[in-house]
């Protein structure tokens, strides 16, 4: 009797030794699983914050990587940049080396430069496409007079193939632009105006001759 009750408690204890083990082999899966689960909250948690930097970068002007060099200034006082200007469609802001640019990647949409005369800053990134067509851009900052702003307006809508606007991030009164040429004029009757429309307006400088300066955005 005494054997028997022996062998039934032994049974016993190896049953709840047993029971011990699975108990022990749940709760180690179990924290496994805990520490699995936390680790990809964690990794989703990163990658969300990245994703959202990464969005909110695409907001903040970004150096265009693919324009290099420098301005080079010829003897009839006209700048031209040597090196090389993108001419990628982008839809982040591009921080040009230049202001006002005279070319880089930039917008899908370009301004309207048939003659157009603007009262507003422009989007950088949509005037350089106008440039990239073959157009002229005239740019003014508060130190122009008042007299030449409105001369100079008169020229650019009797031009196709020009625009106009005021860009107070400019360093001088006047500044006219093309693709990849610039320079400075003192006023609206400064010959070199016209000697620069009739140069660079659809000038051996554009990239896409022909290209329309209407159809675009007009402000």
């Amino acid at each position: 009797m005494g054997s028997a009750k022996k062998d039934i408690s032994a049974a016993r204890q190896a049953r709840i030794e047993a029971m011990r083990r699975a108990e022990r082999s749940r709760e180690r899966r179990n924290r496994m699983l805990t520490i699995t689960a936390s680790t990809l909250v964690v990794a989703a948690l990163v990658a969300g914050t990245v994703l959202l930097v990464r969005s909110q970068s695409d907001d903040t002007p970004s150096a265009d990587a693919k324009t290099s060099g420098s301005f080079v200034t010829g003897s009839d006082g006209v700048k031209t940049w040597k090196g090389t200007l993108g001419r990628t469609h982008v839809t982040k802001s591009v921080g040009y080396p230049m202001e006002p640019p005279v070319g880089g990647d930039h917008n899908q949409a370009w301004m309207n430069c048939d003659g157009d005369v603007y009262t507003e800053a422009l989007n950088n990134m949509n005037a350089v496409h106008s440039l990239e067509h073959g157009a002229v851009w005239v740019t003014y900052n508060s130190k122009a007079p008042k007299a030449d702003v409105d001369a100079l307006a008169a020229k650019v809508r009797k031009t196709p193939y020009t625009l106009m606007s005021p860009d107070d991030k400019q360093a001088d009164p006047i500044v006219l632009t093309a693709w990849g040429h610039q320079r400075t004029v003192t006023g609206a009757s400064d010959p070199n105006v016209g000697t620069f429309f009739e140069k660079y307006v659809q000038g051996e400088q554009t990239p896409e001759p022909g290209a329309a300066c209407t159809g675009g955005l007009s402000k």
